[in-house]
Protein backbone atom coordinates (compact mmCIF):
# COMPACT_ATOMS: atom_id res chain seq x y z
CA UNK A 1 0.00 0.00 0.00
CA UNK A 2 1.21 3.13 -1.17
CA UNK A 3 0.41 6.04 1.24
CA UNK A 4 1.48 9.02 -1.41
CA UNK A 5 -1.35 7.42 -3.92
CA UNK A 6 -3.97 6.93 -0.75
CA UNK A 7 -3.13 10.47 0.41
CA UNK A 8 -3.35 11.55 -3.59
CA UNK A 9 -7.04 9.93 -3.74
CA UNK A 10 -8.01 11.82 -0.71
CA UNK A 11 -6.82 15.02 -2.18
CA UNK A 12 -8.89 14.21 -4.59
CA UNK A 13 -12.16 13.13 -2.88
CA UNK A 14 -11.62 16.74 -1.30
CA UNK A 15 -11.58 18.66 -3.92
CA UNK A 16 -14.75 16.96 -5.54
CA UNK A 17 -16.42 17.60 -2.23
CA UNK A 18 -15.87 21.07 -1.78
CA UNK A 19 -16.97 21.69 -6.01
CA UNK A 20 -20.37 19.73 -4.94
CA UNK A 21 -21.81 23.06 -2.81
CA UNK A 22 -25.12 21.01 -2.64
CA UNK A 23 -23.77 18.10 -0.79
CA UNK A 24 -21.03 20.16 1.48
CA UNK A 25 -24.15 21.90 2.31
CA UNK A 26 -25.94 18.87 3.33
CA UNK A 27 -22.89 17.77 4.91
CA UNK A 28 -23.07 21.15 7.44
CA UNK A 29 -25.95 22.57 7.43
CA UNK A 30 -28.06 19.49 8.27
CA UNK A 31 -26.54 19.01 11.79
CA UNK A 32 -27.02 22.42 12.83
CA UNK A 33 -30.79 22.71 11.80
CA UNK A 34 -31.72 19.31 13.55
CA UNK A 35 -30.10 20.66 16.61
CA UNK A 36 -31.63 24.24 16.04
CA UNK A 37 -35.03 22.35 15.67
CA UNK A 38 -35.24 20.29 18.34
CA UNK A 39 -33.66 21.91 20.92
CA UNK A 40 -35.68 24.95 20.41
CA UNK A 41 -38.70 24.46 18.17
CA UNK A 42 -39.82 20.95 19.22
CA UNK A 43 -41.85 21.68 22.74
CA UNK A 44 -44.49 18.11 23.48
CA UNK A 45 -46.12 20.49 26.37
CA UNK A 46 -47.11 23.96 24.46
CA UNK A 47 -48.16 26.56 26.87
CA UNK A 48 -49.90 30.20 26.42
CA UNK A 49 -52.50 28.53 24.19
CA UNK A 50 -55.02 30.76 22.48
CA UNK A 51 -58.05 30.80 24.60
CA UNK A 52 -61.93 32.94 23.66
CA UNK A 53 -64.16 33.11 26.73
CA UNK A 54 -67.68 34.15 26.57
CA UNK A 55 -68.63 35.98 29.92
CA UNK A 56 -72.18 35.88 30.72
CA UNK A 57 -72.20 36.56 34.39
CA UNK A 58 -71.78 40.60 35.59
CA UNK A 59 -71.00 39.43 39.48
CA UNK A 60 -67.69 39.64 41.03
CA UNK A 61 -66.05 36.48 40.34
CA UNK A 62 -65.77 36.27 36.46
CA UNK A 63 -62.70 38.34 36.24
CA UNK A 64 -60.61 36.85 39.07
CA UNK A 65 -61.74 33.44 37.11
CA UNK A 66 -60.35 34.12 33.89
CA UNK A 67 -56.90 35.76 35.92
CA UNK A 68 -56.20 32.63 37.88
CA UNK A 69 -57.19 30.37 34.24
CA UNK A 70 -54.40 32.99 32.81
CA UNK A 71 -52.34 31.85 35.55
CA UNK A 72 -51.96 28.72 35.07
CA UNK A 73 -49.62 29.51 32.41
CA UNK A 74 -51.53 27.43 29.39
CA UNK A 75 -54.15 29.61 28.73
CA UNK A 76 -53.86 33.41 26.92
CA UNK A 77 -56.86 34.79 26.39
CA UNK A 78 -57.13 36.40 22.79
CA UNK A 79 -60.65 37.06 21.72
CA UNK A 80 -63.49 38.03 24.01
CA UNK A 81 -66.75 36.55 22.47
CA UNK A 82 -70.21 38.20 22.22
CA UNK A 83 -72.32 35.13 21.82
CA UNK A 84 -72.02 31.00 21.84
CA UNK A 85 -72.12 31.51 17.83
CA UNK A 86 -69.09 34.02 17.78
CA UNK A 87 -67.27 31.25 20.46
CA UNK A 88 -68.22 28.30 18.28
CA UNK A 89 -66.91 30.14 14.94
CA UNK A 90 -63.17 30.78 16.43
CA UNK A 91 -63.01 27.17 17.31
CA UNK A 92 -64.18 25.85 14.48
CA UNK A 93 -61.52 28.19 12.35
CA UNK A 94 -58.68 27.82 14.37
CA UNK A 95 -58.15 30.47 15.85
CA UNK A 96 -58.21 29.61 19.47
CA UNK A 97 -57.75 26.30 21.11
CA UNK A 98 -60.06 26.85 23.75
CA UNK A 99 -63.74 28.14 24.19
CA UNK A 100 -64.35 29.21 27.71
CA UNK A 101 -67.95 29.74 29.04
CA UNK A 102 -68.77 31.83 32.24
CA UNK A 103 -72.93 31.68 32.82
CA UNK A 104 -75.08 34.24 33.95
CA UNK A 105 -75.47 32.85 37.12
CA UNK A 106 -72.13 31.77 38.05
CA UNK A 107 -70.99 34.43 40.62
CA UNK A 108 -74.54 33.52 42.55
CA UNK A 109 -74.09 30.01 42.67
CA UNK A 110 -70.71 30.22 43.67
CA UNK A 111 -71.36 33.08 46.99
CA UNK A 112 -74.51 30.36 47.82
CA UNK A 113 -72.34 26.98 46.90
CA UNK A 114 -74.91 26.22 44.63
CA UNK A 115 -72.99 23.71 42.29
CA UNK A 116 -71.73 26.43 40.03
CA UNK A 117 -69.51 25.34 36.48
CA UNK A 118 -68.24 26.84 34.18
CA UNK A 119 -67.58 25.16 30.29
CA UNK A 120 -63.93 24.69 29.09
CA UNK A 121 -64.17 23.22 25.07
CA UNK A 122 -61.18 21.81 24.25
CA UNK A 123 -60.38 21.61 20.33
CA UNK A 124 -58.97 17.88 20.72
CA UNK A 125 -58.58 17.49 17.02
CA UNK A 126 -54.55 17.34 17.92
CA UNK A 127 -54.89 15.54 21.51
CA UNK A 128 -51.07 16.09 22.05
CA UNK A 129 -51.59 20.06 22.23
CA UNK A 130 -54.65 20.19 24.68
CA UNK A 131 -53.55 17.45 27.05
CA UNK A 132 -51.49 19.34 29.34
CA UNK A 133 -53.62 22.42 29.31
CA UNK A 134 -56.73 19.94 30.26
CA UNK A 135 -54.70 18.22 33.09
CA UNK A 136 -54.12 21.75 34.38
CA UNK A 137 -57.53 22.37 35.08
CA UNK A 138 -57.89 19.85 37.90
CA UNK A 139 -56.01 21.48 40.52
CA UNK A 140 -58.13 25.30 39.28
CA UNK A 141 -61.81 24.63 41.53
CA UNK A 142 -59.91 24.53 44.99
CA UNK A 143 -57.13 27.45 44.10
CA UNK A 144 -58.94 30.14 41.33
CA UNK A 145 -61.65 31.90 44.16
CA UNK A 146 -60.15 30.84 47.71
CA UNK A 147 -59.24 35.29 48.05
CA UNK A 148 -62.79 36.39 46.78
CA UNK A 149 -64.47 33.66 48.53
CA UNK A 150 -62.94 34.09 51.87
CA UNK A 151 -63.97 37.49 52.01
CA UNK A 152 -67.70 37.12 51.40
CA UNK A 153 -68.06 33.85 53.10
CA UNK A 154 -65.37 33.42 55.55
CA UNK A 155 -62.67 30.83 55.66
CA UNK A 156 -63.16 28.48 52.99
CA UNK A 157 -63.27 24.51 52.82
CA UNK A 158 -60.52 22.79 51.44
CA UNK A 159 -61.86 19.69 50.72
CA UNK A 160 -65.11 21.25 48.85
CA UNK A 161 -64.75 22.70 45.43
CA UNK A 162 -66.33 26.45 44.92
CA UNK A 163 -67.29 25.54 41.57
CA UNK A 164 -66.82 22.75 38.58
CA UNK A 165 -65.17 23.01 35.32
CA UNK A 166 -66.74 20.71 32.33
CA UNK A 167 -64.45 19.54 30.05
CA UNK A 168 -66.01 19.30 26.21
CA UNK A 169 -63.64 17.51 23.75
CA UNK A 170 -64.85 18.55 20.58
CA UNK A 171 -63.93 16.99 17.30
CA UNK A 172 -62.39 14.15 19.12
CA UNK A 173 -64.22 13.72 21.90
CA UNK A 174 -61.63 10.37 22.66
CA UNK A 175 -58.60 11.93 22.57
CA UNK A 176 -57.52 9.28 19.57
CA UNK A 177 -54.52 9.87 18.48
CA UNK A 178 -55.05 8.38 14.85
CA UNK A 179 -57.73 10.77 13.96
CA UNK A 180 -54.76 13.59 14.33
CA UNK A 181 -52.33 11.21 12.77
CA UNK A 182 -53.53 9.67 9.90
CA UNK A 183 -55.19 13.02 8.32
CA UNK A 184 -51.91 14.73 8.34
CA UNK A 185 -50.13 11.59 6.72
CA UNK A 186 -51.85 12.88 3.42
CA UNK A 187 -49.73 15.64 2.97
CA UNK A 188 -46.71 13.95 4.17
CA UNK A 189 -47.06 11.35 1.60
CA UNK A 190 -47.94 13.31 -1.15
CA UNK A 191 -44.61 15.16 -0.18
CA UNK A 192 -42.54 12.70 -0.20
CA UNK A 193 -43.35 10.95 -3.40
CA UNK A 194 -44.57 13.94 -5.73
CA UNK A 195 -41.52 16.56 -4.95
CA UNK A 196 -38.96 13.10 -4.66
CA UNK A 197 -40.51 11.64 -8.21
CA UNK A 198 -40.51 14.62 -9.83
CA UNK A 199 -37.31 16.10 -8.83
CA UNK A 200 -35.92 12.58 -9.48
CA UNK A 201 -37.46 11.96 -12.81
CA UNK A 202 -35.96 15.16 -14.07
CA UNK A 203 -32.67 14.83 -12.64
CA UNK A 204 -32.54 11.53 -14.35
CA UNK A 205 -33.25 13.06 -17.78
CA UNK A 206 -30.62 15.62 -17.30
CA UNK A 207 -28.13 12.64 -16.68
CA UNK A 208 -29.20 10.00 -19.23
CA UNK A 209 -28.78 13.06 -21.87
CA UNK A 210 -32.48 13.32 -23.11
CA UNK A 211 -33.02 16.84 -21.42
CA UNK A 212 -30.86 18.21 -24.15
CA UNK A 213 -32.99 16.89 -26.83
CA UNK A 214 -35.84 18.12 -25.51
CA UNK A 215 -34.15 21.27 -24.82
CA UNK A 216 -33.55 22.31 -28.34
CA UNK A 217 -37.04 21.65 -29.01
CA UNK A 218 -39.50 24.55 -29.62
CA UNK A 219 -41.38 23.84 -26.86
CA UNK A 220 -42.01 26.67 -24.35
CA UNK A 221 -40.97 26.41 -20.38
CA UNK A 222 -44.91 26.47 -19.52
CA UNK A 223 -45.65 23.40 -21.90
CA UNK A 224 -42.65 21.15 -20.86
CA UNK A 225 -43.67 21.84 -17.47
CA UNK A 226 -47.59 21.03 -17.57
CA UNK A 227 -46.53 17.94 -19.94
CA UNK A 228 -44.43 16.50 -17.55
CA UNK A 229 -46.70 17.37 -14.00
CA UNK A 230 -49.66 16.40 -15.60
CA UNK A 231 -49.78 12.44 -15.43
CA UNK A 232 -48.37 12.61 -11.67
CA UNK A 233 -51.61 14.68 -10.65
CA UNK A 234 -53.03 11.57 -11.57
CA UNK A 235 -50.89 9.44 -9.71
CA UNK A 236 -51.55 11.85 -6.94
CA UNK A 237 -55.06 12.08 -6.43
CA UNK A 238 -55.13 8.41 -6.82
CA UNK A 239 -52.96 8.47 -3.89
CA UNK A 240 -54.80 10.46 -2.27
CA UNK A 241 -58.45 8.36 -2.53
CA UNK A 242 -56.33 5.59 -1.03
CA UNK A 243 -55.39 7.21 1.78
CA UNK A 244 -58.67 8.36 2.59
CA UNK A 245 -60.21 5.61 2.32
CA UNK A 246 -57.84 3.11 4.12
CA UNK A 247 -58.08 6.36 6.74
CA UNK A 248 -62.05 5.60 7.00
CA UNK A 249 -61.97 1.69 7.06
CA UNK A 250 -59.01 0.71 9.01
CA UNK A 251 -58.52 3.83 11.60
CA UNK A 252 -62.67 4.94 11.36
CA UNK A 253 -61.76 8.60 11.30
CA UNK A 254 -64.53 10.36 10.82
CA UNK A 255 -65.57 12.37 7.59
CA UNK A 256 -67.58 15.34 8.54
CA UNK A 257 -67.61 17.36 4.99
CA UNK A 258 -65.77 19.82 3.50
CA UNK A 259 -65.25 17.91 0.45
CA UNK A 260 -65.42 21.17 -1.79
CA UNK A 261 -62.11 22.73 0.19
CA UNK A 262 -60.89 19.42 0.99
CA UNK A 263 -60.80 19.22 -3.22
CA UNK A 264 -59.25 22.36 -3.84
CA UNK A 265 -57.02 22.10 -1.18
CA UNK A 266 -55.93 19.03 -2.34
CA UNK A 267 -55.14 20.32 -5.77
CA UNK A 268 -53.18 23.17 -4.95
CA UNK A 269 -51.33 20.87 -2.56
CA UNK A 270 -50.64 18.51 -5.44
CA UNK A 271 -49.61 21.42 -8.34
CA UNK A 272 -47.88 22.95 -5.74
CA UNK A 273 -45.84 19.67 -4.96
CA UNK A 274 -45.31 18.56 -8.27
CA UNK A 275 -43.74 22.48 -9.05
CA UNK A 276 -41.34 22.41 -6.10
CA UNK A 277 -39.88 18.96 -7.46
CA UNK A 278 -39.79 20.55 -10.78
CA UNK A 279 -37.81 23.67 -9.58
CA UNK A 280 -35.75 21.13 -7.34
CA UNK A 281 -34.69 19.54 -10.46
CA UNK A 282 -33.65 23.07 -12.20
CA UNK A 283 -30.96 23.29 -9.45
CA UNK A 284 -29.78 19.74 -8.59
CA UNK A 285 -27.02 18.33 -11.08
CA UNK A 286 -27.63 15.00 -10.21
CA UNK A 287 -30.27 12.28 -8.63
CA UNK A 288 -28.14 12.51 -5.30
CA UNK A 289 -28.49 15.96 -5.53
CA UNK A 290 -32.16 16.08 -6.30
CA UNK A 291 -32.59 13.48 -3.30
CA UNK A 292 -30.52 15.70 -1.09
CA UNK A 293 -32.38 19.02 -1.75
CA UNK A 294 -35.86 16.90 -1.46
CA UNK A 295 -35.03 15.52 2.09
CA UNK A 296 -34.00 18.88 3.17
CA UNK A 297 -37.50 20.21 2.56
CA UNK A 298 -39.11 16.93 3.82
CA UNK A 299 -37.25 17.41 7.36
CA UNK A 300 -38.79 20.97 8.33
CA UNK A 301 -42.03 19.78 6.66
CA UNK A 302 -42.70 17.04 9.26
CA UNK A 303 -40.98 18.83 12.08
CA UNK A 304 -42.53 22.10 11.90
CA UNK A 305 -45.67 21.74 10.10
CA UNK A 306 -48.14 20.32 13.26
CA UNK A 307 -47.35 17.26 11.90
CA UNK A 308 -45.56 15.64 14.66
CA UNK A 309 -45.77 18.36 17.42
CA UNK A 310 -47.92 20.59 18.31
CA UNK A 311 -48.02 24.07 16.08
CA UNK A 312 -48.78 25.97 19.28
CA UNK A 313 -46.08 24.70 21.12
CA UNK A 314 -43.35 25.99 19.65
CA UNK A 315 -41.37 29.61 19.52
CA UNK A 316 -42.66 32.27 17.40
CA UNK A 317 -39.58 32.21 14.78
CA UNK A 318 -40.28 28.74 14.27
CA UNK A 319 -44.04 28.80 13.75
CA UNK A 320 -42.99 32.10 11.25
CA UNK A 321 -40.87 28.96 9.02
CA UNK A 322 -43.91 26.62 9.68
CA UNK A 323 -45.95 29.18 8.46
CA UNK A 324 -44.14 29.74 5.12
CA UNK A 325 -43.90 25.70 4.85
CA UNK A 326 -47.16 24.87 2.16
CA UNK A 327 -47.81 21.28 4.15
CA UNK A 328 -48.60 23.09 7.45
CA UNK A 329 -51.68 24.78 5.18
CA UNK A 330 -52.75 21.76 3.93
CA UNK A 331 -53.18 19.98 7.10
CA UNK A 332 -55.89 22.52 8.63
CA UNK A 333 -57.67 22.09 5.31
CA UNK A 334 -57.38 18.14 5.92
CA UNK A 335 -58.19 18.15 9.64
CA UNK A 336 -60.85 21.08 9.20
CA UNK A 337 -62.30 18.92 6.79
CA UNK A 338 -62.58 15.91 7.76
CA UNK A 339 -62.76 16.54 11.86
CA UNK A 340 -64.56 19.75 11.43
CA UNK A 341 -66.78 19.95 8.26
CA UNK A 342 -65.08 23.47 7.67
CA UNK A 343 -66.41 24.88 4.29
CA UNK A 344 -64.69 27.33 1.78
CA UNK A 345 -65.00 30.37 4.06
CA UNK A 346 -63.97 28.67 7.06
CA UNK A 347 -60.64 27.22 5.24
CA UNK A 348 -60.06 30.60 2.96
CA UNK A 349 -56.66 31.59 4.77
CA UNK A 350 -55.03 28.10 4.16
CA UNK A 351 -56.72 27.63 0.75
CA UNK A 352 -54.83 31.40 -0.19
CA UNK A 353 -51.30 30.18 1.43
CA UNK A 354 -51.61 27.21 -0.95
CA UNK A 355 -52.61 28.74 -4.02
CA UNK A 356 -49.83 31.97 -2.85
CA UNK A 357 -47.12 28.72 -2.77
CA UNK A 358 -48.23 27.23 -5.76
CA UNK A 359 -48.03 30.82 -7.93
CA UNK A 360 -44.33 31.42 -6.46
CA UNK A 361 -42.95 28.75 -7.15
CA UNK A 362 -44.41 27.88 -11.19
CA UNK A 363 -42.91 31.04 -11.55
CA UNK A 364 -39.30 30.29 -10.04
CA UNK A 365 -39.41 27.10 -11.89
CA UNK A 366 -40.44 28.48 -14.89
CA UNK A 367 -37.29 30.82 -14.82
CA UNK A 368 -35.02 28.48 -13.97
CA UNK A 369 -35.75 26.05 -16.94
CA UNK A 370 -35.85 29.12 -19.20
CA UNK A 371 -32.26 30.12 -17.65
CA UNK A 372 -31.57 26.74 -18.40
CA UNK A 373 -32.67 26.96 -22.34
CA UNK A 374 -30.19 30.17 -22.49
Amino acid sequence: MSWTRTWAVMAKEFGQLRRDRITYAMILVMPIVQLLLFGYAINGDPRQLETAVLVQDQGGFARPMLTALENTDYFDIVQVARSPAELDRALERGEVKFAVTIPADFSRRVIRGDAAQILVEADASDPAATSGALGALAGLPAQALSRELSQVRGPVSATTAPFEVVIHRRYNPEGETAFNIVPGLLAIILSMTLVMMTALGMARERERGTMESLLSTPVRPLEVMAGKLAPYVGVGLIQSVVILVMARVLFDVPMMGGWVALGLGLSLFIIGSLSLGFLISTVARSQLQAMQVSMFYMMPSMLLSGFMFPFSGMPGWAQAIGAAIPVTHFLRVVRGALLKGVGLADAAPSLLALAAFVIVVTALAMSRYRTTLD
